[in-house]
């Protein structure tokens, strides 16, 4: 038989994706992705159902302007500053101050906590499937356990040692208890009791507690820093919109009563703090005022006894009515600038000079100082004791309007401090929501069903990345060994080693299966292969242990036996031979082994199979020099006798990268293929095969592609072929 060539037209772009080909991968091995699936959903629902349930608490508060709804606001406006900012109010919020004193009102270093179930048995807690009655499961808590402390007192050193462990306290019946201290000391309460150990220096009284007797519950009390830094992880401030002055405060806790609680708390506490803040600025403010009270008072006095003395000295000199105008006139006049300097302080910061607000404003002022000049010109006109006189009085109403201001202004001050109101209004009571907020349960579980499929996918092309084997006729056929046919797999026939006891022959109990339709293609191609070979013997091997050798040869061998040839199965793998199991022959027969030795002829150990042209001659015993006898020449004799008797003799080997036996059988035979295996045989092995064929001087014929997988195959090649098969080899009409 002449080795056949064969041109390689398939060239694989490694550079291109080829997404028809990426999806035929995932399609192939949608097994995978939907056991990878159904895993990771499994872990997302267990995950979903066995996390315990997250509360969150909101309140909304508002800034206001400083000095509130006062009657006076303008002027407490002017006393107080201007608005505060969120974000310094954001960071009050977040303060040690605040939190300290929340801490201390709610006592919220004092922590009793239930023993929390594990994921897996918390699922079933809250899926309500009952769980076997033993006392570990009886120590977790359910849902709507809970306990309450009225009074804890823990020494000091128990609070420098976080690590310490905690108090635990076991429920026991009719309201009682047990605690276990960390220095190992047991105490019995009940609820409402005070409960102390003098010489630890613990004290306890429980106020409440819902749970079924052998509940387990830990107590410990922090430290300040450390339950302010605990409040102050599940705590969230932010602005709502922007510049609202609206502030949106949360809290979050695996318990209702404990978020709202809590957020209450920093409420009260920022509330606390920010009226305290607004009662101390107008203390402060007051006390500056009052300062200044004596002094403009003092002013006052000074200026009308100036006036009074000159009016004296002068002889009671009045003023004309023309005198009295203009100084009334100068006064208004001068209240209306300083008016309008306030006002272009405001209008310069929305406008420009140039705009025409601006520059009515300034126009304005211009008419008010050229009036005002004008008015002091004919004063100027008037007689020295008249000017004197305007002067004096001008200086009294000056006085008179600083001292009423400050008095107004006291008085304004007097009124915040005693309303003890704040800048800052509660919109929003904390309350917590009805429904958690996290798990997100269906979000969990679409994400963890997501993921799956995503692993999956990824798992599928990875291992097509990474697989070891061949996944079509065109991949061995670019070694340059052609192909001779395809076996398509069949789902029964798994790895012959691994089963026990006699193995059946597919080609008599599945003969209209579309893997015999592919051993009947291989018969074909032999036949004509070989009509001109010297020799009708093959060797059938493989390069490594499984790659269905001996189900390619038995098979063949029976098809070949159905077309009328006189076939005869060898057995020359004298290492681990078990051809003799699809023929139900002994372990101990004889075979060829024992007719190399001369211990036996070919009459004695030729078996007749189930058909009546088909025989098989057994490996024998295991020899302990296999190599040795097949480089006989009573091989060589065996085979030319064998060949004499028979149409077609089929040599199964050894597999070749583990021994050399195939090398030396292939030296006496006709032809040698090679089993490949679909998805396992790596095309590496392959060339190693040949290249271990060209260093002893010989050559492949061909390859037989077994176990071929068309639905996980990468390649479309075989379509045709695969549903031609299909629509004849079970005997169906088109």
């Amino acid at each position: 038989m002449k080795p056949m060539t064969v041109e390689t037209v398939h060239e694989t772009q490694e550079n291109e994706i080829d997404l028809l080909d990426l999806a035929r991968r995932i399609w192939g091995s949608k097994l995978h992705v939907l056991a990878i699936t159904c895993v990771v959903g499994l872990l997302g629902f267990i995950f979903a159902m066995g996390t315990p349930p997250t509360y969150r608490a909101d309140a909304l508060l508002q800034l206001e302007e400083k000095g509130g709804q006062l009657v006076l606001p303008t002027s407490l406006s002017e006393l107080t500053g201007e608005e505060p900012r969120s974000a310094a109010e954001i960071e009050i919020l977040r303060s040690r101050f605040v939190m300290g004193q929340a801490v201390a009102s709610g006592h919220f270093d004092w922590v009793a906590e239930a023993k929390t179930p594990p994921v897996l048995l918390n699922v079933l807690f809250r899926l309500g499937i009952p769980v076997p009655d033993l006392g570990w499961f009886d120590s977790f808590a359910r849902a709507g356990d809970r306990l309450t402390l009225e009074y804890l007192e823990v020494p000091p050193e128990w609070l420098s040692m976080p690590d310490e462990r905690p108090v635990e306290l076991v429920l026991g019946e009719a309201d009682s208890f047990e605690l276990i201290l960390p220095n190992e000391t047991r105490i019995s309460g009940r609820v409402g009791e005070m409960v102390r150990d003098e010489a630890a220096g613990f004290a306890i009284r429980v106020g409440s507690v819902i749970g079924e007797p052998g509940r387990e519950f830990t107590i410990r009390q922090l430290s300040e820093d450390g339950a302010i830094a605990r409040l102050r992880g599940r705590f969230s401030v932010s602005e709502r919109g922007r510049q609202t002055n609206i502030l949106e405060l949360g809290m979050v806790s695996r318990d209702r009563q404990d978020a709202e609680r809590e957020l209450r708390a920093i409420t009260d506490a920022y509330l606390s703090q920010n009226i305290a803040r607004s009662a101390a600025e107008a203390d402060s403010s007051l006390s500056f005022v009052e300062s200044q009270l004596p002094a403009a008072e003092a002013e006052v006095r000074s200026a009308e006894a100036a006036l009074n003395d000159y009016r004296s000295e002068q002889s009671a000199i009045d003023l004309s009515f023309e005198a009295q105008s203009a100084l009334t006139q100068i006064t208004t006049l001068e209240a209306d600038l300083r008016r309008l300097d306030a006002r272009e302080d405001e209008v310069s910061e929305r406008y420009t000079p140039n705009h025409p607000v601006y520059q009515q404003l300034l126009a304005e002022r211009q008419r008010l100082e050229d009036r005002l000049a004008e008015l002091r010109n004919e004063v100027n006109v008037l007689p020295e004791t008249q000017r004197e006189v305007i002067n004096l009085t001008r200086d009294l109403e000056l006085a008179q309007e600083v001292y009423v201001q400050l008095l107004n202004r006291a008085q304004e001050l007097r009124v915040l401090s005693a309303s003890t109101i704040g800048n800052v209004r509660v919109v929003d009571q904390a309350r917590t929501a009805v429904e958690p907020v996290a798990p997100a349960r269906a979000r969990i579980l679409a994400l963890s069903i997501l993921l799956g499929m995503i692993l999956g996918i990824a798992y599928v092309l990875i291992r097509a990345a990474l697989r070891r084997g061949v996944h079509d006729a065109q991949e061995i056929e670019a070694t340059g060994l052609p192909v001779f046919a395809t076996i398509n797999l069949m789902p029964d026939a798994t790895n012959h080693r691994k089963i026990k006891g006699d193995l059946p022959l597919h080609a008599l109990t599945h003969p209209n299966d579309l893997a015999i339709e592919g051993f009947r293609s291989l018969r074909t191609s032999l036949h004509f292969g070989m009509l001109d070979a010297d020799t009708h013997t093959v060797a059938i091997t493989s390069a490594a242990p499984g790659m269905g050798k001996s189900f390619v040869s038995t098979n063949l061998g029976v098809v070949a036996a159905q077309a009328g040839q006189r076939v005869c199965l060898v057995d020359a793998d004298l290492r681990m031979g078990y051809l003799r199991r699809y023929f139900r022959i002994p372990k101990v027969h004889l075979g060829l082994s024992d007719v190399l030795c001369g211990k036996a002829t070919l009459e004695d150990v030729l078996v007749e199979g189930p058909l009546p042209d088909l025989y098989l001659l057994p490996s024998g015993a295991f020899p302990p020099n296999p190599s040795e006898l097949l480089m006989r020449d009573r091989f060589r004799e065996v085979l030319a006798e064998l060949d004499d008797r028979f149409d077609l003799t089929l040599v199964d080997t050894p597999p070749v990268l583990a021994v050399t036996d195939p090398l030396i059988i292939s030296r006496a035979v006709g032809a040698t293929l090679l089993v490949t295996r679909f998805d396992e045989t790596p095309v590496r092995e392959i060339e190693a095969v040949q290249k271990q064929y060209l260093n002893a001087g010989l050559r492949l014929n061909g390859a037989v592609l077994n176990a071929y997988d068309p639905k996980r195959a990468t390649s479309s090649a075989y379509g045709y072929s695969y549903s031609y098969r299909y629509a004849y080899g079970q005997g169906k009409k088109k």
